[in-house]
């Protein structure tokens, strides 16, 4: 009698289990079980970077000091604060643009290495050109525009757009309209280490007084060229018209005097 209600038992839980197995692979291979595609709204990611006015305060503590600071230096305290205050009337004018059904997020360059970005994200960089660069190693493919908060404080040649435009190029991002394309310049050391780069990659020692070393790069005429430098550098498509042309233009005066000794 016993061992006729264990074999029963037995079968009772071969059968379930047998019916819980066919379940699961029909739902497996149904239509319906499919993953849908993701619902959620954009997420649009700010970034920007501090402003002379805020790296003084964080370096003197008030602006009492950061005045005495500058006027030691033969320079204005007001022009620090002018030029903060066309970057926060930017952002102020771009977080007024962003639809308001949209994720938001913010975040500073300094900690771009730490913030983690999402495949649908739109990255709104408000700042000089270095900005979009400086993002840009951080992405896999998403879209990234670029906000000129003053024609006359920076160049504009990857922060193109004003701040009142961001609404109608949000729209077209969403629309799926064809964005300008960047190639990225990549190094690989021997040790398999990686670095990419949009603007340009710097070759050499960071010390200013190292010692020369012997170059050869492309050359027209024979195929390759010797050069004796302590450092080379390499643009990209964004660098070519940004970094690198500014190396044999003469010194102008620091605009920060945060990192003036």
């Amino acid at each position: 009698m016993v061992a006729g209600a264990v074999a029963f038992f037995a079968l009772f839980v071969f059968f379930a289990f047998f019916v819980f197995f066919v379940v699961i692979v029909v739902a497996r291979r149904s239509p319906m079980s499919t993953p849908t595609r993701r619902t959620m709204p954009p997420r649009a990611v700010v970034v920007t970077r501090p402003t002379d006015l805020d790296q003084l305060l964080l370096r003197h503590g008030t602006r009492a000091q950061a005045r005495f600071f500058l006027e030691s230096r033969g320079q204005k305290l007001e022009d620090a604060v002018a030029r903060h205050d066309v970057q926060e009337d930017a952002v102020h004018t771009v977080s007024s643009m962003i639809p308001l059904s949209w994720r938001r997020a913010s975040v500073s360059r300094v900690d771009l290495d730490r913030f983690l970005f999402e495949a649908d994200d739109v990255i709104i960089a408000v700042g000089q050109d270095g900005l979009v660069a400086n993002v840009a190693k951080y992405l896999s493919g998403q879209p990234v525009v670029g906000v000129n908060p003053s024609k006359t404080l920076f160049d504009g040649v990857l922060v193109r757009h004003a701040p009142a435009s961001l609404k109608t190029l949000l729209t077209e991002v969403v629309d799926g309209r064809p964005a300008e394309a960047r190639t990225m310049a990549e190094a690989v050391s021997s040790d398999g280490q990686r670095l990419v780069a949009l603007n340009e990659l710097f070759v050499g020692h960071r010390a200013t007084r190292a010692p020369a070393i012997d170059w050869r790069l492309p050359s027209a005429k024979s195929g390759t060229a010797r050069r004796g430098s302590s450092s080379a550098r390499a643009p990209a498509a964004a660098g070519g018209p940004g970094a690198c042309p500014s190396v044999g233009r003469p010194a102008r005066r620091c605009r920060s005097p945060c990192r003036r000794t």
